[in-house]
């Protein structure tokens, strides 16, 4: 009896004892027990060996090999939260995705923003109505010179000679047939009314086409290179404007046209010419939840109406829709906090004692300053907030027999943004802003309130 019993302890002991053993402690004993190993199996151990592991403190294991992203185990892993911003993050790692970010957006945008038109019109109209400049018409071109210039300086470029004109011809092709189809089926008057070709913007088109192909082709060797080129693009898009020859609906869809044409050129020549003809292959960018998202942007908002204020005892006005364009920036000195400013100018139009005013409208420019909080919601998705001081200069207003003096004051200004990091040196911003601002006339001491709606290109520094 007593040895039935030493015997059960013993083997209790023993089974305590190796149940704790890791898997990797039970392989090395039954290989020391002469059991023979395949070459397979050793293949396979050999990679589970050089997988990194990572052991934490509360004795759980988590395999994370060096090419995928790491993934959390416990409670975390299964977060529905964790589990959709993954999913997130790899749509927006996708080719496709890439290839159509900017694009398609510019021309959603520019569909949207056709009922807007006007009141940008009055934005340039009323800060410079006699603008006329022919620059647009060579800057259009200016980052495609620049690429076969360096080329043919001998700068080593994404592709080799034949295999870059195949995926420009495409491009152009692409961009020449969708803007003049939509050119002689829209219709659309110009602003000046010289014809009737506005919609959308060949010049842009082009512009914004030379960009991209000047930073598909030259962009890896530095940052400054896709930024100086999509900044001339944006400036050719400007001028069309400031020239009276298109609407802001025009430039943008017309922006967006030039973008995906080229990526389709690039993206049916890889079709045809695989590796042949690749000098240098395309890199994605890691996004690190810890990096500073440091900004510059072109601000454009549509201004939208929100109560009446009074110039004296007997007149009454209120806003109807309007338009904001201006720049913004921000440094961070962490991935959470940073400072920055806003300059803006803004038109909005004036419903005058229940009556809308066509040519009457108010401006007013103002430059803002303060804090910027940023929130990584994953690490290309970004939610911000910001509270700016401001500084508001009203010019003169006149309204019918009344005139309302120029006027300075101080405001407040605070906003959600949500931005997508597209890039490693480009972003999409899209925005709500809330702006409260001094009274206009001196004889209501009144505050008005303006809610600004829109999107800004950034330049991620």
């Amino acid at each position: 009896m007593r040895s039935t019993i030493l015997a059960f302890i013993v083997f209790a002991a023993l089974r305590a004892f190796i149940s704790p053993l890791s898997a990797q402690s039970i392989a090395s004993q039954m290989s020391d027990s002469a059991i023979t190993v395949q070459p397979a199996a050793v293949v396979e151990a050999r990679a589970i060996h050089d997988t990194t592991v990572t052991m934490r403190s509360d004795s759980s294991i988590s395999a994370m090999p060096d090419n995928i992203l790491p993934v959390t185990n416990g409670p975390e892993a299964t977060r529905p939260g964790q589990r959709v911003a993954d999913k997130i993050d790899r749509w927006s790692d996708s080719r496709l995705y890439r290839m159509t970010y900017a694009g398609v957006p510019l021309v959603a945008l520019g569909f949207i923003v056709k009922g807007e038109d006007t009141h940008f019109r009055h934005l340039r109209n009323d800060y410079m109505p006699t603008f006329h400049r022919t620059l647009d018409n060579y800057t259009q071109y200016a980052p495609g010179f620049v690429m076969l210039g360096l080329k043919a300086a001998g700068f080593k470029s994404r592709s080799t000679w034949g295999r870059m004109l195949v995926s420009d011809a495409f491009s152009a092709l692409i961009m020449g047939g969708v803007v003049n189809t939509l050119k002689h089926q829209t219709q659309v008057e110009r602003p000046d009314g010289s014809n009737r070709h506005s919609f959308p913007s060949g010049h842009t088109a082009t512009a914004f086409m030379t960009a991209t192909m000047l930073t598909k082709e030259y962009g890896w060797r530095s940052p400054w290179i896709g930024i100086g080129a999509y900044t001339v693009a944006a400036g050719t898009g400007l001028m069309r404007m400031a020239n009276n020859k298109h609407w802001l609906s025009d430039v943008l869809t017309g922006a967006g046209i030039g973008i995906l044409s080229t990526e389709l050129g690039y993206y049916f020549s890889d079709l045809i010419f695989k590796q042949r003809g690749l000098l240098h292959t395309d890199t994605t960018h890691v996004f690190s939840h810890t990096e500073r998202p440091s900004f510059v942007s072109l601000y454009l908002g549509a201004n939208i109406p929100l109560s009446g204020y009074d110039i004296n005892e007997q007149m009454q006005f209120s806003t109807s829709s309007g338009s904001t364009a201006g720049i913004e920036g921000a440094w961070f000195a962490s991935p959470y906090w940073g400072i920055g400013g806003r300059f803006t100018a803004s038109n909005t139009a004036i419903i005058l004692n229940g009556n809308e005013a066509a040519d009457n409208t108010y401006e007013a420019v103002a430059i803002s300053a303060g804090g910027y909080a940023s929130y990584p919601i994953t690490r290309r998705w970004l939610a911000g907030t910001k509270l700016l001081a401001s500084f508001v200069h009203y010019p003169d207003l006149q309204l019918g027999d009344t005139r309302v003096p120029r006027r300075n004051g101080l405001g407040l200004g605070t906003g959600l943004s949500l931005t997508f990091k597209a890039e490693r040196h480009y972003g999409l911003r899209f925005f709500l802003d809330y702006d409260l601002l001094p009274s206009h006339s001196p004889q209501s001491g009144e505050y008005m309130n303006k809610l600004t709606v829109g999107s800004s290109f950034l330049i991620m520094l």
